[in-house]
């Protein structure tokens, strides 16, 4: 389902989906690959790194969970509870104004937005390691994509699968600094000015300065 590369050793992390398999492969000596399978939960898909390249958040989708690969022990340091069906392509990873360094994800069957404390043995920070230290509530199910920028203070959250044309075809942006007033709902295909027919946009990018975020429209 998806494969990414260890920051800190010559390794391959490889999400095996059906399986709920994750293997750990070396390739320091590419004629003898040494391989580590790490039990984790179905079905493995997408997922990103925490803020410092160390672990791996994948999500194990029909089991509702994520799964945290410590890529510098080689091994699962958590499966960690979160709302129906977790889809959150790379993930998106922020400072929280009351719980630290978060990583977060939208979902496929719910609107829920879940963060995840990403900061084990940090002094302060350190106990909210690997739990859903909040639930954000977003448009509706059908997320894809959930995004921000170090230089930005918005978190970006798509819904193009929703059912509904008017939330797949508008995306969720929420205050980090006040996550609890809500999100503000902006008509993206709208303004993309398609015209008439099926719309839904989908994956918020930010460019790299940080000061201006694109999206995909599709449209029939």
């Amino acid at each position: 389902a998806s494969i990414v590369a260890s920051h800190h050793k010559p390794e391959f992390v490889v999400n095996v989906k059906e399986t709920g398999k994750i293997l750990v492969v070396n390739y320091a000596d590419i004629n003898a690959l040494k391989t580590t399978e790490i039990g984790a939960a179905r079905f493995l898909h997408d997922g990103g790194w925490d803020a410092t390249k160390r672990y791996f958040l994948v999500a194990a989708n029909q089991s509702n969970k994520i799964a945290v690969v410590d890529t510098k022990e080689g091994k699962l340091a958590a499966l960690v509870d979160v709302g129906r069906i977790p889809h959150p392509g790379r993930g998106a990873n922020f400072m929280h104004p009351k719980f630290g360094p978060v990583w977060s994800t939208g979902h496929l069957g719910d609107e829920s937005v879940s963060l995840i404390g990403t900061a084990p043995g940090d002094k302060k920070y350190g106990k909210y390691a690997w739990k859903v230290v909040q639930v954000l509530k977003g448009q509706g199910g059908g997320s894809l994509f959930i995004k921000t920028h170090p230089k930005s203070k918005n978190l970006w959250v798509d819904t193009p699968l929703n059912p509904d044309p008017k939330i797949s075809q508008s995306v969720a942006v929420f205050n980090i600094d006040d996550l609890g007033a809500g999100y503000a709902s902006l008509p993206i295909a709208e303004w993309a000015g398609l015209g008439e027919g099926a719309k839904r946009v989908v994956q918020p990018e930010f460019n790299q300065a940080g000061d201006e975020v694109w999206f995909s429209v599709w449209s029939a």
